[in-house]
């Protein structure tokens, strides 16, 4: 698979602090990557930087093979909070961006009402975004960005303000537009980057700490367990004291951490047998990802 984009050693100082440092990692083609990291950590202003909104201290950006400081033309961007003309209609907005990113002017008005189609704002064209909820307005924030599209999309946080079945809509319209473009997003709400996302990059107060796919990271910050629910607090106390391994409980929830696949399950059933405790079911599980999230953001602190 191609590398769309790349960036090397990636930097933004304000005086002497730095807002990101030395920030190095590619994009494929027609991949999403998250940005993840806590308020703080550099997701936006590396965002602002390849938007051209910012421009970097040092390092450089590689675009489909060329180095470039201008790659404005082929990138759509939706801010965290994006500004709109509350005078102007959904259409007119839509179809005043394309114009603004290159889209020619016979055809950006056409192109304006396919893409408000899209995103779910067809019968909502002609009103005033003045009138718009906040979900129609992350609609029609998106549309601005994707109306020239563009190779490559950049989202700051594009679903923080929806409630789940908004989130849901969204995220269902940036997998579908994942076929033809390449998206890079950052994000808090770590079971939408589980959902759509080829590669996570961590980030702690401007630099990378991790990288990898869904899956790398879990095979690395999982931390395999079993849980054991009981009936009560009280019965998972016990479970604690009398258990043959180290065990910690949290409510009446009591958690055996496993190591190179010990124990086995059918041990810690004879152990649970023998307790005659009240439990409700045992299961093994893994580590959530704002578990991970949090293995992975604290590390070395």
């Amino acid at each position: 698979m191609k590398t769309l984009l790349h960036m090397q050693d990636l930097t933004k100082e304000y005086g002497k602090e730095k807002a990101v440092d030395s920030l190095t990692f590619s994009l494929l083609k027609n991949t999403s990557t998250a940005l993840i990291g806590p308020n703080g950590a550099g997701k936006t202003t590396t965002l602002s930087m390849l938007a051209g909104l910012l421009k970097q201290s040092a390092g450089t950006i590689v675009f489909d093979g060329e180095i470039t400081e201008d790659i404005q033309k082929v990138i759509g961007f939706l801010p965290q909070y994006p500004k709109f003309y509350s005078w102007l209609t959904a259409l007119e907005f839509t179809e005043m961006a394309a114009k603004l990113s290159g889209v020619d002017a016979k055809i950006a008005k056409q192109e304006a009402e396919k893409t408000l189609e899209f995103v779910g704002l067809g019968d909502a064209k002609n009103k005033k975004t003045g009138t718009f909820s906040g979900g129609m307005k992350q609609r029609l924030g998106l549309a601005q960005a994707i109306v020239h599209k563009p190779s490559l999309l950049l989202l700051d946080e594009p679903v923080s303000a929806l409630d789940p079945i908004g989130r849901r809509e969204i995220m269902n319209l940036l997998k579908e537009l994942q076929t033809t473009t390449t998206i890079l997003y950052s994000t808090h709400i770590l079971n939408d980057a589980e959902e759509m996302t080829d590669q996570l990059v961590f980030l702690r107060k401007g630099k990378l700490v991790e990288q990898g796919s869904m899956q790398e990271v879990r095979e690395k910050y999982a931390n395999p367990m079993y849980k054991i629910y009981f009936i009560s607090t009280e019965e998972a106390a016990k479970f604690v004291e009398i258990s043959p391994w180290p065990a910690r409980q949290e409510d009446s929830i009591a958690f055996i951490h496993i190591e190179e696949e010990k124990p086995v399950m059918n041990e810690v059933l004879h152990v649970l047998a023998e307790s005659h405790l009240s439990l409700l079911k045992v299961e093994r599980a893994t580590a959530s990802l704002e578990e991970i999230f949090l293995q992975v953001v604290n590390n070395g602190e």
